[in-house]
């Protein structure tokens, strides 16, 4: 039961943003960031009520989904970009793969919301404050606020993981957030949706 109704959430979350983005046309970015950050969010608490193997099968019906609604233009809301990026992809295979690295709830939760919130937000302040200072990474331009604010959002996902999850320490902290900030300016194309959180969900598998 708790399976279906996760898919029926899902189902009308990413219906209802792009009834949403088809009638009011918002920036791109925007409509793309917010299914983002709500569907990763909501994805990244699954182990506390859904078993790994129904979050594998969940992160496999998304692969296809989004192959499909990618080739056929279905889901306009996650695939209108100025830029060739395969993020929407890799974000589904990232919800699988933390299935296979981790069965520890905080710490699958702590590497995606990484993707969802930390990643989701940077891109949001970077559009909106950030045009005035970028600067290009591997042809991509990326934005000092986004940057920042992903750094920020890091610090913060791990200091609430030190509490909840398990102790880490501040080194570890600011070390992670550093690191990820790292690959998420290098992970172009939407290559950083799946590195960050895996690289998160590695690490705190084995200090733990």
């Amino acid at each position: 039961m708790n399976l279906i109704l996760t898919i029926l959430a899902v189902f009308v979350l990413l219906v209802g943003s792009e009834l949403w983005f088809r009638r009011h046309s918002p920036h791109s970015e925007f409509s793309r960031k917010f299914i983002h950050i709500v569907v990763g969010s909501f994805a990244a608490f699954w182990p506390f009520y859904l078993p790994w193997s129904a979050i594998i099968f969940m992160s496999l019906s998304f692969v296809v989904v989004v192959l499909i609604s990618k080739y056929f233009d279905v889901f306009r809301a996650i695939h209108t970009v100025e830029r060739p990026t395969w993020g929407e992809v890799y974000f589904a295979l990232a919800v699988g793969a933390l299935a296979y690295i981790t069965h520890e709830p905080w710490i699958y939760a702590a590497a995606l919301l990484h993707m969802s919130l930390a990643d989701g937000l940077a891109a949001v302040i970077g559009v909106t404050y950030g045009r005035a200072q970028s600067y290009t990474v591997l042809g991509h331009r990326k934005s000092l606020a986004g940057t920042l604010t992903f750094f920020i959002v890091s610090i913060a996902i791990l200091s609430l993981f030190n509490i909840y999850g398990a102790a880490i320490g501040i080194g570890v902290i600011i070390s992670l957030a550093v690191a990820t900030t790292f690959i998420e300016n290098i992970g172009v194309r939407g290559l950083d949706n799946l590195l960050v959180p895996l690289v998160i969900g590695v690490v705190l598998t084995r200090i733990n």
